[in-house]
């Protein structure tokens, strides 16, 4: 597995890097907190450069570029903490739409022409791995099928066009996929340590959904639905990077320019033990999503291993970096007024979704039968 970025790719980085520095400065994201306003830009871009349509294919007037293509455009929108639905949908709607939709529904639901955003109702105020006995109940009636139950803290679940859904179903596998429009659900909004991003509660009081919305044979879906949030896990942990790496780059400019005793903090042996132990720290996070991002990429078998291994690295860098961050940056570091916060506040919300490092840490147990 080749690790270097190619010429391509990095001209990919660049151009995103420019274009959310010049659309997504921290005072849109602030506008978004303080003002719950919901910004066109930078979903807008992420549309008309193309950026929704890296990872999908040439018949779709997808770009077919390749997961890590994506994922380095990922980790570049977690560097801006960027607000919008780009996360969601193109790492975890589109995913499960491409694997197990008809061609019909690939142009309907898929195409980057529609322009609609997406979701994947996964609850993430549970435990952890997603078990399809906390699935919602799906029921066969005549041609049609009834979804019941609730989701919460649902990624997007508010503002996306379209909510993707896992159900439990009496056949096969037990594992029904489904695409509810975002007006059948009754959602709300809940107030997280993030204000910057949606998260909602879905309740699905006996929705029905027509067999044109059915992805798919139910009972034969748990494979593609794994493969979406094994995608969506290494997307989490690849923002959780470009997060981090910002932090980093503010605390080293904070000790380069904050003097005590007429000279930077920098100089301090302390604050350069701490800021070598975030560095170290936010390569190792990025090594690891690199190479689960090449392994789904690649369909490695590995693929499995390796998400949960990224999740498990992005979960430890985030919980050193923003420690040492809001240390070095001392009492104004977790101020209203400091950027910091901002940028903390993302990368521990992206710990909590797709489960938690301690979560991927048993998982990765079971799979090496340890």
């Amino acid at each position: 597995m080749d690790f270097e970025i190619t010429t391509e790719q990095q001209a990919l980085v660049e151009s995103v890097r420019a274009v959310l520095e010049r659309e997504c400065p921290t005072a849109l994201v602030r506008d978004v907190v303080e003002n719950g306003t919901t910004p066109e830009q930078p979903w807008k871009s992420a549309r008309e450069l193309g950026w929704v349509a890296i990872d999908l294919p040439e018949e779709l007037g997808g770009l077919e570029m390749g997961f890590a293509a994506l994922g380095l455009v990922i980790e570049q929108h977690g560097r801006f903490i960027a607000p919008g639905p780009f996360l969601a949908t193109v790492t975890q709607f589109l995913p499960l739409v491409c694997a197990s939709g008809t061609p019909d529904q690939l142009e309907r639901f898929a195409s980057p022409a529609t322009g609609r955003s997406g979701a994947l109702a996964i609850d993430h105020g549970r435990a952890a791995e997603h078990d399809p006995g906390q699935l919602l109940r799906a029921r066969r009636e005549g041609d049609a099928w009834v979804l019941e139950g609730e989701r919460r803290f649902v990624l997007d679940g508010d503002v996306a066009d379209e909510i993707a859904v896992a159900a439990l179903v009496d056949e096969g596998d037990g594992v029904g996929l489904f695409v509810v429009p975002r007006d059948a659900v009754e959602s709300q909004r809940v107030e997280t340590l993030d204000p910057s991003r949606h998260l909602a509660h879905l309740r699905f009081d006996d929705v029905r959904i027509k067999g044109d919305r059915v992805l798919g044979r139910p009972g034969a879906s748990a494979a593609a639905l794994g493969g979406a949030l094994e995608r969506a896990t290494v997307a989490a942990a690849l923002e959780c990077v470009g997060a981090c790496q910002t932090l980093l780059e503010m605390t080293l400019e904070h000790a380069r320019n904050r003097r005590q005793f007429d000279q930077p903090i920098g100089a301090f042996q302390a604050i350069q033990h701490k800021c070598a132990d975030m560095f170290v720290q936010v390569e190792k996070a990025r090594a690891t999503a690199y190479f689960a991002m090449m392994a789904v990429a690649e369909d490695d078998p590995r693929r499995t291993l390796a998400a949960s291994m990224a999740k498990a690295a992005a979960s430890d860098c985030q919980r050193l970096v923003c420690k040492e961050s809001i240390q070095i940056h001392g009492g104004m570091g977790y101020t209203w007024e400091s950027d910091v916060q901002l940028f903390v506040k993302r990368a521990k919300t992206l710990d909590a979704l797709f489960a938690t490092g301690e979560a991927h840490r048993r998982r990765i147990a079971d799979l090496l039968e340890i």
